[in-house]
């Protein structure tokens, strides 16, 4: 039997474990014992006890109650909880998520004391270190035995950067096992769409029909901290609602609600909150954000998640970094990068409404088998 401690912080981390939760629980169960943590990097109730609840994730073994602090201060307290964990529980390998302060502190934590890092979403790269993602991504990827990479182009990049794609099990961390395995999102988005039509009444209770509305999303800290970048995304916004009559739903992560009338300034702000075409919802669970993505029009978001999640769904995305982790949906046409550039983001718009039918999105992320590979893997079991 083999023992895994998985490390869970943020919301998106929370629901790419569901992936590997129900794997374990549906086909390994007698092979695989799985402990979670949560960090509480997230402590906000609706971006993780209601995702954990409705996912059916085991609930935690242990939480940490990190809360919200600095960088330092928040992976520190990480890194001291965690090592007392891992002491005790004395697991076969630690699974870490993507590319928070949770994912780095864990990486520290484990590969002090010797245990084995399994990194899933690996090779990631925005080629872009101002980003802390980055940084957390790379030093999770050099510290890990098991890397698993959802798309050839993070398998690329691990190569490129020096491990071996022709090493074979035992795997250790100086002999690392690369993998192109798919994404666990899209494991995900497949099991819970069917299950979001009977449980999500999110399109009811506001209205929206079936690809009649846009939606989008704003939560990093360079968009929404910085008031000229938050009051060009915004902009571009309200000129699309008014200018072509769109309606906007706005799912507001905690973060950009309690900035948004501080660094939109009154003035804008206003002309928001006048704007009857946009739609601001408070945090929303997974299901109802699987309905709103399956079933809007575009994606208009900063988060690597959604838009991805898009393209899994075959809606255009505007991206709202300078960058993306995910330059096939780019390569593929499916996205473009716009950065907080309120011209571009218009430009973008036009050419999607333009050619919305023209699209093509070829399958990019695997099979939906993702999470079994992995565990397949832990297990040594040869494919």
């Amino acid at each position: 039997m083999k023992k895994i401690v998985t490390v869970i912080g943020a919301r998106p981390q929370i629901i790419k474990a569901a992936a590997l939760s129900r794997a374990i629980a549906n086909l390994y169960s007698d092979q695989i014992t799985e402990i979670i943590v949560h960090t509480g990097q997230h402590y906000d109730t609706n971006m993780s006890k209601v995702f954990i609840d409705e996912l059916g994730i085991p609930q935690p073994a242990y939480n940490l109650q990190v809360g919200s602090a600095s960088h330092g201060i928040q992976t520190a307290r990480i890194i001291e909880g965690l090592e007392d964990i891992l002491l005790n529980e004395k697991p076969d390998y630690l699974v870490l998520y993507g590319d928070t302060n949770s994912t780095l502190a864990g990486a520290i934590a484990a590969s002090k004391i010797h245990i084995p890092i399994v990194h899933i979403e690996a090779g990631l790269r925005s080629f872009n270190k101002r980003m802390p993602e980055e940084i957390n991504r790379i030093l999770c990827d050099h510290a890990s035995t098991l890397l698993f990479s959802p798309t050839r182009t993070g398998y690329d990049n691990l190569v490129r950067e020096g491990f071996n794609p022709d090493h074979k099990a035992p795997f250790h961390p100086d002999h690392q096992g690369i993998f192109h395995c798919g994404d666990v999102m899209y494991d995900n988005s497949l099991f819970f769409k069917e299950l979001a039509k009977s449980k999500s009444d999110i399109l009811e209770k506001n209205g929206l029909a079936d690809g009649q509305f846009i939606l989008g999303t704003i939560h990093r800290d360079n968009n929404t901290d910085l008031p000229e970048r938050l009051q060009a995304i915004f902009a571009a916004l309200i000129e699309i609602a008014e200018t072509y009559q769109e309606t906007i739903v706005l799912p507001l992560h905690p973060r950009t609600s309690q900035l948004l009338e501080q660094n939109l300034g009154s003035d804008l702000y206003q002309k928001l909150q006048s704007t009857p075409t946009i739609k601001i919802l408070p945090p929303v669970s997974f299901l109802d954000m699987i309905q709103l993505e399956s079933n809007c029009k575009l994606v208009i978001t900063d988060s690597g998640g959604v838009q991805k999640e898009a393209y899994f769904f075959q809606k255009p995305g505007i991206i709202l970094r300078y960058e993306t982790e995910w330059v096939e949906i780019v390569q593929e046409q499916a996205a473009i990068v716009t950065n907080a550039d309120k011209e571009k983001i218009l430009s973008a718009y036009y050419h999607f409404h333009s050619t919305e039918n023209g699209l093509k999105f070829l399958p990019l992320f695997g099979d939906g088998k993702a999470a079994e590979f992995i565990c397949e893997t832990i297990l040594g079991i040869e494919r």
